[in-house]
């Protein structure tokens, strides 16, 4: 089996892994804290962190993996889609490494990784899998039919992870806010306020509407009482989280039905949240389906999974040449 490394740069996670004989060795990731006070990542910044961080991270992960660059069979990296000045750095530095190592180079979709990321560690299902992809930039329903992806439904806007981070700044939230919501839910009453599942046509998703409910929501009630959302905190994170959570797995639940699979799972970073994983297993109790959910570090942007499919990329002869250029929109 060949010796992969993998290389993320899609948005402002560095990261490096190295895959040995079907096991992932190091999978290093390093955040990027220079976006929290504006509330988003900052495309130029993210760049310049990825130039700093790239080469003590490849580093440290061939050093953590017990290998030198002489035991690698190939390279694999991120080549979209993702924010192109990051996606620049990640391919930059593999075309760079190709050239001095003479290793060939294999470009993988970031998105087809956080859907195969659920078998780095687990066999492929038998029957088809249904992925939920849901991040900061994206949310996908993808259908893993043999060795096919089809897109089955995204969002037309803003994406889950992106309304979890914006609403969460409405509520006062320090970037990224996901994870504060999700603590702060486990303490409040996800029923007490009422906010829309935003409905849209297919199984496509949607969210800026409910951004924009909630936004005039706590304007009205700020209006009356300049410490609404300080006394209602709580509440406020889990209605907005169970809001979320549902929107995500009505059309999920939709999907499976339609194609009749019976394996699925969640993806990306918002795939961390514990109400969704919950909900999810639950889901999956009531239709007698097989959850797939992953570990912390699967969840987010990491290399273990670019390095997952350039294996099997390696294995089917599917390289790709210097001259190949990233790709901010790529489709499977």
């Amino acid at each position: 089996m060949p010796s992969i490394i993998g290389i993320e740069s899609s948005c402002d996670e560095t990261s490096v892994a190295v895959l040995k004989e079907g096991r992932i060795l190091s999978n290093i990731i390093a955040d990027q804290r220079v976006h929290a006070k504006f509330g988003g990542v900052v495309p130029e910044m993210a760049s310049r962190e990825h130039l700093k961080n790239i080469v003590p991270v490849y580093k440290v992960a061939l050093k953590e993996a017990g290998i030198t660059e002489s035991d690698l069979d190939a390279i694999a990296y991120t080549n979209g889609p993702g924010l192109l000045g990051p996606l620049m750095v990640g391919s930059s530095f593999a075309k760079g490494l190709s050239i001095s190592t003479g290793l060939p180079l294999i470009p993988v979709n970031h998105m087809e990784a956080h859907v195969l990321a659920h078998f780095i560690e687990e066999p492929f299902p038998e029957n088809d899998f249904l992925c939920l992809t849901a991040s900061g930039g994206h949310t996908q329903l993808v259908l893993k039919k043999g060795d096919e992806l089809e897109l089955l439904g995204e969002t037309i806007d803003d994406a889950a992870g992106e309304a979890f981070d914006k609403i969460g700044k409405m509520l006062g939230l320090d970037y990224p806010a996901g994870p504060e919501i999700d603590r702060l839910a486990k303490a409040g009453d996800g029923k007490k306020f009422g906010f829309p599942i935003i409905e849209v046509d297919d199984l496509n998703y949607s969210f800026s509407g409910l951004k924009t409910h909630v936004l005039y929501y706590l304007r009205d009630h700020l209006r009356k009482d300049r410490s609404f959302i300080e006394k209602n905190l709580k509440d406020l994170a889990a209605s907005v989280q169970k809001t979320i959570v549902e929107t995500l797995l009505v059309k999920m639940e939709k999907a499976a039905m339609k194609k009749k699979v019976r394996s699925v799972g969640i993806a990306g970073g918002v795939a961390a949240n514990s109400a969704l994983q919950k909900a999810l297993s639950e889901l999956c109790d009531k239709n007698g389906w097989k959850a797939f959910t992953l570990e912390n570090q699967y969840c987010t942007d990491n290399a273990a999974m670019i390095a997952m499919v350039g294996a099997i990329k390696f294995r089917q002869g599917n390289f790709g040449d210097l001259d190949l250029v990233p790709a901010a929109r790529w489709k499977f």
